[in-house]
């Protein structure tokens, strides 16, 4: 089931962000990209996100960004009065004619400020912050699964509906696709008879018999629509589902190619078509599911 989900965080002078998101796949496979320093958080992420999904690729990312870390900026008297005593030796010492003292220039001078950095190594103290936004992650990531859920149900739903409505049409030229069968058995048979004196009344009641039967799809229609109620039984489950429904969606295109190879009626065909394009699609979102 596709779904996303991302938690953005940050302390002091590091930001972070947090992503979740998963792809259809037959098992449950979750991938880790966490930024270093923070793979305690591996074993926490896939404990709780296999408690909550069965199914999909689910990639979880971490990235961690360090913003310009406040410095301290001091400036050291001793090394700057050093400096302008040896300028001003340098000025009275020399028969040359000087240019003004330059300050930004002595400023510059090594040693004159010292710089470090304020902050320690933040790991640590990052470290409960971070695993509380990984907690809102995936309760964000659930909830996108879930409204994913809710939205693939009302189509699936939809798509049930269609294949009970093409059984109950495909029932419907039942009579008129049997009168039909008969006329060209009838049609048939004659021709037969006009061709040779040498039949076998007998066997050819049997063979008819056997083609009356083979030609039949009452069996077919009747397990298509039982398979339309255990695919409303599905739906209406708790838990994961997928791997049912997919074999589901292969006995309902089994039973629809059988009814299109059987039909001999052009409505008939028509309704089988029909039956195959929309379990085709179901097919396609069934994929989807967990």
């Amino acid at each position: 089931m596709t779904a996303f989900a991302s938690v953005n965080g940050s302390n002091g002078t590091v930001s972070w962000a947090w992503e979740i998101r998963s792809v259809n796949g037959r098992g449950l496979d979750l991938r880790m990209r966490l930024a270093e320093g923070f793979d305690p958080l591996e074993a926490v992420a896939r404990k709780n996100i296999g408690e909550l999904c069965k199914r999909g690729t689910i990639t979880v990312g971490l990235r961690i960004k360090r913003n310009a870390t406040a410095r301290n900026v001091q400036l050291n008297a001793e090394v700057l009065e050093r400096a302008l005593a040896a300028a001003k030796t340098a000025t009275q010492t020399t028969e040359l004619e000087t240019a003004p003292l330059d300050i930004a220039a002595v400023l510059a001078l090594p040693g004159v400020f010292t710089v470090s950095d304020s902050d320690q190594d933040p790991l640590t103290a990052l470290m409960d912050p971070v695993k509380k936004d990984l907690s809102a992650a995936i309760t964000a990531f659930t909830q996108a699964r879930a409204e994913e859920g809710a939205a693939l149900a009302q189509i699936l739903g939809q798509q049930i509906k269609e294949i009970d409505q093409l059984c109950t049409a495909a029932s419907d030229v039942l009579d008129a696709r049997r009168d039909h069968v008969a006329q060209a058995m009838k049609v048939n048979v004659a021709r037969i008879l006009d061709a040779t004196d040498a039949v076998d009344e007998d066997r050819l009641a049997q063979e008819l018999a056997i083609i009356s039967v083979k030609a039949d799809v009452a069996e077919e229609l009747d397990r298509l629509t039982a398979h339309v109620a255990a695919a409303r039984a599905l739906l209406a489950t708790d838990g994961p589902i997928g791997r049912k429904f997919d074999f589901l969606t292969q006995e309902f295109n089994r039973e629809a190619n059988t009814l299109c190879s059987k039909a001999n009626y052009t409505a008939l065909t028509g309704i089988g078509l029909d039956l195959k394009a929309v379990i085709d699609q179901m097919r396609e979102q069934v994929q989807n599911v967990e």
